[in-house]
């Protein structure tokens, strides 16, 4: 992981990986936040008994390894329990904790490529190595996982019992493409890739806007709905085309009625023809980005970006929480934590250990806030 944050220099502030990239990759300051970093050497028999003291005052162990590295590693679910007999271990591995795939290890990628996902994904006339990477995995996963571990501690509460949660994240992923494989199951029919396209509804795309890569999205649902369209665009000639008057002749006809929104959105800027055609009922969107969501006058109203202060990668806007509480009110409480920035407190301070027996794991370089050069 640490090789590949550092060859993407993009992805540090100023391009700059500096000593320690695990502290400036822009995905982990983003996830990382309100969280606390502890480190530990789990096979040394010290650290590993740090490690359950510190399950004994947990309430949830939650991890996403292939199945036998939590054996190899000596934290079994058994071992864990002695530790903690309610402790819920949720785990999150890619493909179960049995099974021919049970240890694969794989990134979000093959778990995309293996449920399916990347069959249906992007455009027709492309093959699937141009369809690019959404690591849709990654955040199913952890949204399951979270799901499952709020449903893990209501249950405890009302029986007193912990447990262990199993949340393979292929399977979570078909949920997410539902509809493709009960339609396999019910006609035998294999969905290919839609591109930007609709099922049913036409027109329905991605479309060019004046500027260099500007772009706006319009989708149109029924007759209604196309008739404002063609208001909003000045009645163009070709709109009056009789195999566009009905939604299965737009259906039929996509290419053709792409060709003629899209010959008239470059005429226009992406953000001016969202709000025009809005004003007529239209559904349309401009694309925004990252610059342009800044500076969105809703998202300012809003009050959706908060400023951090990280020690290494300085002061910047992050995005805010993702709902808003009327009694409980909820903002970042801190930036992402440094690798081991936290292990005085948690050490020390949480677990009572003995400031000499700190100071030489320390020593040993069993805790710390540097990776060993080897594995840098």
């Amino acid at each position: 992981m640490m090789n590949g944050a550092s060859g993407n220099n993009s992805a540090f502030p100023n391009t700059d990986p500096g000593d320690r990239p695990w502290n400036r990759n822009a995905v982990f300051q983003i996830h990382a936040r309100n969280k606390l970093s502890m480190t530990g050497y789990l096979p040394s028999p010290e650290c590993l008994d740090i490690f359950l003291r510190l399950v004994n005052v947990s309430d949830v162990v939650l991890e996403n390894n292939v199945p036998q590295t939590m054996d190899k590693l000596g934290v079994s679910y058994e071992v864990l329990k002695h530790a903690r007999p309610d402790i819920i271990l949720v785990r999150v591995p890619g493909f179960g904790l049995s099974g021919p795939y049970a240890n694969h290890r794989a990134f979000g990628s093959q778990m995309e490529a293996l449920t399916g996902l990347t069959g249906i994904r992007g455009h027709p006339d492309l093959p699937p190595p141009t369809r690019g990477i959404t690591y849709l995995a990654d955040a199913a996963g952890g949204l399951a996982g979270a799901y499952a571990t709020l449903a893990a501690l209501c249950q405890r509460k009302r029986t007193g019992r912990g447990q262990m949660v199993e949340a393979a994240t292929t399977e979570v992923l078909f949920h997410y493409i539902g509809e493709a494989v009960m339609d396999y199951t019910m006609t035998r029919r294999v969905q290919g890739p839609l591109g930007n396209r609709h099922p049913s509804l036409a027109p329905h795309g991605c479309y060019p806007c004046k500027g260099d890569d500007s772009w706006m999205v319009i989708a149109v649902g029924s007759d209604e709905e196309w008739g404002r369209l063609c208001q909003a665009m000045g009645e163009p000639e070709w709109a009056s085309d009789e195999v566009f008057s009905t939604v299965l002749g737009r259906y039929h006809n996509q290419d053709r009625l792409d060709r003629c929104i899209g010959q008239w959105t470059r005429k226009h800027d992406h953000i001016e023809l969202m709000h025009r055609l809005q004003a007529h009922g239209v559904a349309a969107g401009a694309v925004l980005d990252q610059q342009e969501l800044f500076s969105d006058p809703h998202m300012q109203h809003r009050g959706f970006f908060e400023e951090l202060t990280q020690p290494e990668t300085g002061t910047h806007q992050y995005p805010g929480m993702m709902w808003k509480m009327a009694r409980t009110p909820n903002r970042i409480r801190r930036p992402a934590p440094m690798l081991g920035e936290h292990n005085e407190w948690v050490h020390r301070e949480l677990l009572g250990i003995a400031q000499d027996e700190y100071r030489r794991l320390e020593d040993a370089g069993h805790i710390g806030m540097d990776y060993p050069p080897h594995v840098r």
